[in-house]
C-alpha cells in the first residue's frame, strides 16, 4: 500500500528523517509512535505533499485515496451532517450533475456510480458516525458555526472517517474526545476496512485498534506486528543486545545478588534466598517505565493530611445561569486516600462539578463543608492559555517565590523538570508536552490535599504519560481524573463517578463494564447506575489499586529500603573495624580489644539489619503478588 524508499526530511535546518525506508501492507492499522519532536507529523505532511522531501521516494498504490484529519476546525451555516455528507466530493458531484443532467446514457452512469459508492445510504452512515462521536439527532441538524471548536474538530473527524479513504491518517484524534468518544473510535477503528496510520499516545489505542506499529526514532522508521504492547517487548529484547542498556540491568541484579549471597551462605536463611533468588529472575524493565532521557513528574506531597472528609457536599445545585442548574442535589463525600475518575460524555457537566469541588464556580444551593486549611491544585488544558509566552519559567516561578533567593527559585524550576538554561527559555518556545508540566508545577506549588486533573494527557508522549502515573500513584493525598486515556485511569483510581442526567454518583462496574456498556448504546444503563446518593466506596475486588494496597505496599517499601540502607550503613561500618584491627592488634592491644567489642556489636546489629530486611522483603512480595 504505502513504500517509504530513503527519505530524507530537513525542517528548519535539523534532519528529522534520515534515509528512511519502510513499506506499509495494504489493510494493515498501524499506530505511528515516537517521542515528541521526532517528527511524525511532518511524515504526514510529506505523505501528503504538504512538504517537501530532501531527497527520498514514497509510493502510495495507484488511484489511492489519501484522506487526512483537518488541523483546522471547519465552520459555516451548513448542518453537521451536510458538512460530513458533503466531505464524499465524488457523491456530492454526482448528485448535483443529476439534477441538470439530460443525456440518458450519462443518467444511467450517474445512478449506477451513486449505487456502487452505497450512495444512498450515506446519511444513515454520516448520522451514525456523528452520534458515536457524541452528537445527538438534534446536534446534527444544526449550523456547525454554533459549536465550540473542539466540537467542530469532532465533525472533521467524523468527516473523514466517513468518506472512508484508501489511505487514512490521523494525527492525535483523540485529543479532542472525551472517554466516550474514544472507545467509540477505538471499535471503529479496528473495524476499519482500509489501511490506516494513527498518531497517538494513548495507550488503550494503541493495544485494541492498530495490528502494527510504525516507530520514528534518531530519524529511522521500523515497522513492528502487533500492538503497542508487543512493540513494546520486541523493543526490550532489541535493547537487552545494546550494551549500555545490559550493562545497567547487570548493576540492578548486582544489587540485589550482594543480598542473596550474603543471606545464602548462612544455613538458617538458604530457604529466604531462594526467594530472593526468585525476584532476580522477575527482574525485567516493565511495560510502563520511564525512558532515561524523561523527567520524573513531581505531584508535591501536603505537610500533613487533613481529617476526613476533606470535602463534604449535601444537596448542592450548581451551573451558570441563575435557575438553571447544570448539577443537581449533589451528595458526595471526599477522602484524602480517594483516586476519582468522573465518567460521562462531554456535555454532561465533568467540568462544571470540578470547576465547583476546586472553587472556580458558586454553588446554587445547598451545603459545602472543606476541611479547614485544606489546598486544592486544578490543573486543565484551558490553563496553558494563561501562560505568558514571553516569560520564561524562571519568570514564572518567581512570581510565586518573589522573596525567595535565586537559587532557591530555580531549584523548583529544576523539580518542575526545567533545571539550569532550559529555565530561561520562553514559554512560546517550548512544546505542548513541556508547557503541560510548567502548569501542572505551577498548580501544585503549594503542596495541595488535592489535585483535580481535567485531561491532563493531551500533550503528553507515552513516556510522559508513565512519569505521570508514577506521580499520581505516590502522591499520598486525593485525586480526581478526567480523562480519554483508559491506561491512566485503570493504572491510577479505584472509585468510578458517573456524572449524567445532572446528576454524579457511584458506578459499581469497572472500566471493563463501562466499555461495553457504551459500545452497546445502551446509554440507559449507564444511567442506572449514577445515582443521587453520597458515591460509596467500591465493592471489594472491583478496584485494580485500593488506597489501603497503596498505602500498604508503601509502608513496606519504607521499610525494605530502612533496612537496606541499615545493612549498607553497617557492612560498611563492619568493614572498616577490621581494617583497623589488622595493625591494631600489633600496635595497640588496648585499644584493639575495643575496637574488637565494637565490631561484635555491630555485627549484632547487621543481623538484626538482616532479619528485618528479610521479613520486610518477604511481606512486600506477598502483597504485591
Amino acid at each position: 500500500m504505502l513504500n517509504i524508499e530513503n527519505l530524507s526530511v530537513r525542517v528548519a535546518g535539523r534532519l528529522l528523517l534520515d534515509d528512511a525506508t519502510v513499506r506499509i501492507p495494504a489493510g494493515s492499522r498501524a499506530g505511528l509512535v515516537g517521542r515528541n519532536g521526532t517528527g511524525k507529523t511532518t511524515l504526514f505532511n510529506v505523505l501528503t505533499g504538504q512538504l517537501a522531501a530532501e531527497g527520498g521516494n514514497i509510493t502510495v498504490r495507484q488511484r489511492a485515496k489519501v484522506g487526512r484529519l483537518l488541523q483546522e476546525a471547519p465552520s459555516g451555516p451548513d448542518s453537521l451532517l451536510d458538512v460530513v455528507l458533503n466531505a464524499d466530493t465524488e457523491r456530492k458531484d454526482l448528485l448535483e450533475e443529476a439534477e441538470h443532467a439530460t443525456d440518458p446514457q450519462r443518467i444511467a452512469d450517474i445512478q449506477m456510480r451513486l449505487v456502487d459508492i452505497d450512495a444512498h445510504t450515506a446519511p444513515a452512515r454520516a448520522a451514525a458516525i456523528l452520534s458515536g462521536l457524541g452528537f445527538s439527532t438534534q446536534d446534527q441538524a444544526r449550523a456547525i458555526s454554533e459549536f465550540s471548536g473542539g466540537w467542530r474538530m469532532r465533525v472533521a473527524l467524523a468527516a473523514v472517517l466517513f468518506t472512508q479513504p484508501d489511505l487514512l491518517l490521523l494525527d492525535e484524534p483523540t485529543n479532542y474526545l472525551d472517554l466516550e468518544g474514544t472507545l467509540w473510535l477505538e471499535d471503529h477503528l479496528a473495524r476499519y476496512p482500509h489501511t490506516v496510520i494513527v498518531i497517538s499516545h494513548d495507550r488503550d489505542l494503541l493495544d485494541n485498534a492498530v495490528d502494527s506499529i510504525l516507530h520514528l526514532e534518531n530519524g529511522k522508521l521500523t515497522f513492528y506486528r502487533g500492538s503497542y504492547s508487543s512493540f513494546e517487548r520486541q523493543r526490550r529484547e532489541k535493547q537487552m543486545q545494546d550494551a549500555k542498556f545490559a550493562k545497567k540491568q547487570e548493576a540492578q541484579r548486582k544489587h540485589l545478588q550482594a543480598f542473596v549471597d550474603r543471606f545464602r551462605a548462612k544455613a538458617s536463611k538458604a530457604r529466604q534466598a531462594q526467594s530472593r533468588l526468585k525476584m532476580l529472575a522477575k527482574l525485567e524493565p516493565t511495560s510502563a517505565s520511564v525512558s532515561d532521557d524523561v523527567r520524573p513528574i513531581i505531584l508535591p506531597a501536603p505537610d500533613k493530611l487533613l481529617s476526613p472528609p476533606i470535602i463534604a457536599l449535601d444537596g448542592v445545585s450548581v451551573g451558570y445561569e441563575p435557575g438553571k442548574p447544570i448539577l443537581r442535589n449533589l451528595s458526595l463525600r471526599i477522602d484524602n486516600d480517594d483516586r476519582i475518575a468522573l465518567l460521562g460524555a462531554n456535555g454532561n457537566g465533568k467540568s462544571t462539578l470540578v470547576k465547583l469541588l476546586a472553587e472556580r464556580l458558586p454553588p446554587m444551593g445547598g451545603d459545602i463543608t472543606r476541611a479547614d486549611k485544606l489546598r486544592i491544585a486544578y490543573f486543565a488544558q484551558h490553563q496553558l492559555d494563561e501562560l505568558h509566552e514571553d516569560q520564561s519559567v524562571y519568570e514564572h516561578v518567581r512570581r510565586l517565590m518573589p522573596d525567595d533567593p535565586e537559587a532557591k527559585v530555580r531549584a523548583k524550576a529544576g523539580a518542575i523538570g526545567f533545571s539550569g538554561p532550559r529555565a530561561d527559555s520562553p514559554v512560546s518556545t517550548l512544546s505542548g508536552g513541556e508547557k503541560a508540566r510548567v502548569m501542572l508545577g505551577l498548580a501544585t506549588f503549594h503542596n495541595p490535599h488535592l489535585v483535580i486533573l481535567d485531561e491532563p494527557t493531551n500533550h503528553l508522549d507515552i513516556d510522559s504519560r508513565a512519569a505521570l502515573i508514577e506521580a499520581i500513584n505516590d502522591y499520598p493525598g486525593a485525586v480526581i481524573l478526567v480523562s480519554h486515556d483508559r491506561f491512566l485511569l485503570e493504572a491510577c483510581v479505584d472509585r468510578l463517578w458517573i456524572v449524567r442526567d445532572g446528576k454524579v454518583g457511584a458506578y459499581d462496574g469497572d472500566l471493563d463494564d463501562y466499555r461495553g456498556l457504551i459500545l452497546s448504546g445502551n446509554g440507559s444503563d449507564a444511567r442506572k447506575n449514577g445515582s443521587n446518593k453520597t458515591a460509596s466506596k467500591p465493592a471489594a475486588g472491583s478496584n485494580k489499586s485500593t488506597p489501603q494496597k497503596r498505602a500498604q505496599l508503601a509502608s513496606l517499601r519504607k521499610r525494605v529500603a530502612s533496612a537496606e540502607d541499615k545493612v549498607k550503613r553497617l557492612t560498611t561500618e563492619i568493614e572498616k573495624l577490621d581494617a583497623s584491627l589488622t595493625t591494631l592488634f600489633a600496635t595497640d592491644p588496648a585499644k584493639a580489644a575495643q575496637v574488637a567489642k565494637a565490631r561484635a556489636e555491630a555485627a549484632g546489629k547487621l543481623e538484626r539489619a538482616e532479619e528485618e530486611w528479610l521479613g520486610a522483603s518477604t511481606e512486600l512480595e506477598e502483597a504485591s503478588a
